[in-house]
């Protein structure tokens, strides 16, 4: 059983910063890609920020230049450094990782339980 617990989440002014970890516990071999989603009240889950385990990192649109994905594969944890937050980040952010629990099992998509970032006007 893999269990991912993500914290950090909290209130902060519009253009102020968080920085959010999220790690992974469990029976875990390896863990591939490892990302951050977030779900806005009435809209779809969306993609943050991903980031491989050799480092590439891609990145949404909205938040290229005002967000850092990190991890430190020793530790199964990975980051989201955020600053110059907008209203419009508000959501729940939710930490996804592609995770091996055997050398010869496929990966299996781990998510954890989502922490409240909201940032006030």
């Amino acid at each position: 059983q893999v269990q991912l617990v993500e914290s950090g989440g909290g209130l902060v002014q519009a253009g102020g910063s968080l920085r959010l970890s999220c790690a992974a516990s469990g029976s875990i071999f390896s863990i591939n890609a490892m990302g951050w989603y977030r779900q806005a009240p009435g809209k779809q889950r969306e993609l943050v920020a991903a980031i491989t385990s050799g480092g590439s990192t891609n990145y949404a649109d909205s938040v290229k230049g005002r967000f850092t994905i990190s991890r430190d594969n020793a530790k199964n944890t990975v980051y989201l450094q955020m600053n110059s937050l907008k209203p419009e980040d508000t959501a729940v952010y939710y930490c996804n990782g592609e995770v091996t629990t055997t050398p010869q099992s496929s990966a299996l998509d781990a998510w954890g339980q989502g922490t409240l970032v909201t940032v006030s006007s």
